[in-house]
């Protein structure tokens, strides 16, 4: 065996290894992920709290299966969510948490004037020697370290750990969790920015939180962290003592699919837009994360089968034979004489125009001897010597001057380049005049 043909198996094996799909791992913040970056003690804790009934693990939000007194928490978005759906579900009472923080749940936020922001370059208290670890506190409203209310979802907390998380600029939103810190590290220029925020929207809520990874597995173990989702857990499913209820709570992260109307009213501008949104966000997917491997190998076996088609069908094609130029019959139309000049005016995109010219031509050669008159004369005054003679009626006459007049017209056209208005039959009409003033007077 040669060592090309021993090598095949090898690069057979190589290339069966290079397209199997690779193994399946869990994306962060998955709710049914028990590895530190998932977020199963959170759904665990939701369950514990509400009770399994009351609490869904969504990977479709079905806004026409939502009750007024439920809440729905969404974990990092990686799809722009309908804003005009979680506008009405909150009007209508609903409370909506988002908790993102690089995702695409900036579009919802963006709704209600919430925009993202970094966090001061210097936290005051951060874990580990490391500012991206940043503290968060409970804001109150009074500016004193015990004093003051917080609201409901903070009201045992004591600080919450975050890691990498984004902060908000609102303009009119409650305050929920704060980092204090400063720009330069010499705390002469304090910041205070908001990670956590809450606001009224008509008798419903809106809750945001600039961290999703403050509620996964690994950062539940700190009490105040696991205290802060219990609080956001009972303050979306059981209100809080201005607005009690008893409603369900719905969980989705990450890439999840939308359908139906809150109310049951799905509009045909709506549908719509939806399809137009997702075929948008398809193809910002492509831009900024680029083709998937299969369809790169798609298009490739697509291109190889064309060049193949291609190839297969311009080698296979048959060709006509042909004949030399100089064993080839001239054709009448390259010919001189009477016969190129008729295979010229008998061709179907010749202009009935050059029929008239050479009727005007033919009537100038017979009238000319036969009057005893030059051949340049015209044929105008050729017709004014015979009527005078006597030589013709009064009805060829006037068909007589019609022919001239059509006869000009032709010879116009073809000297402008003008689109022809002969038609014909005024060359029927000319070449019967014609044959009528000629008949007897042929030399």
């Amino acid at each position: 065996m040669s060592r090309r043909a021993a090598g095949l198996p090898v690069l057979a094996v190589a290339l069966a290894l290079s397209f199997a799909p690779s193994v399946a791992r869990a994306a962060a913040f998955e709710l049914n992920d028990g590895s530190w970056e998932g977020c199963r003690e959170l759904l665990e804790l939701a369950r514990e709290e509400l009770g399994s009934d009351r609490v869904v693990v969504l990977a479709t939000l079905d806004w026409e299966a939502l009750e007024k007194q439920d809440g729905v928490l969404v974990l990092h978005p990686s799809n722009a969510m309908d804003v005009e759906e979680a506008a009405s579900f909150m009007k209508a009472g609903g409370r909506f948490a988002v908790a993102d923080d690089f995702g695409r749940g900036d579009r919802v936020l963006a709704h209600f004037k919430l925009h993202r922001r970094s966090l001061p370059n210097f936290p005051e208290r951060y874990l580990r020697g490391k500012p991206s670890v940043a503290i968060a506190v409970p804001a109150r409203e009074a500016d004193a370290p015990s004093g003051g209310a917080v609201h409901p979802t903070v009201a045992e907390v004591g600080q919450v750990v975050l890691n990498h998380a984004t902060a908000f600029v609102h303009p009119d939103l409650t305050p929920v969790l704060e980092v204090r810190g400063s720009r330069d590290g010499a705390g002469a220029q304090p910041e205070v920015v908001s990670v956590a925020v809450a606001g009224q929207v008509e008798r419903g809520r809106l809750f945001a939180i600039g961290d999703p990874s403050a509620l996964i597995n690994l950062m539940l173990r700190y009490p105040g962290n696991r205290a802060f989702a219990r609080g956001v857990v009972r303050y979306l499913a059981n209100g809080d003592p201005t607005d009690p209820r008893k409603g369900k709570l719905y969980l989705l992260a990450n890439d999840f699919a939308e359908r139906g109307s809150f109310g049951g009213v799905t509009p045909a501008r709506k549908a719509l837009d939806r399809r137009l949104r997702a075929l948008a966000d398809g193809i910002r997917e492509l831009r900024d994360g680029g083709f998937p491997w299969w369809l790169h190998l798609a298009v490739a076996a697509l291109c190889a089968l064309a060049a193949m088609r291609w190839a297969t069908v311009t080698l296979m094609r048959v060709y006509a034979a042909k004949l030399p130029r100089y064993a080839r019959e001239t054709a009448p139309a390259a010919q001189g004489g009477a016969a190129g000049r008729r295979a010229v005016l008998a061709s179907r995109v010749a202009s009935p125009a050059l029929a008239l010219l050479e009727l005007k031509a033919a009537l100038g050669e017979t009238l000319a001897p036969a009057l005893g008159l030059s051949g340049a004369t015209p044929p105008t005054e050729l017709v004014a010597r015979l009527a005078a003679s006597g030589g013709i009626d009064e009805p060829l006459l006037r068909r007589t001057v019609r022919a001239l007049d059509a006869m000009r017209l032709a010879e116009e056209e073809i000297v402008s380049g003008a689109r022809s208005r002969v038609t014909i039959a005024d060359v029927a009409d000319a070449a019967s005049v014609v044959r009528a003033l000629t008949a007897e007077r042929r030399p």
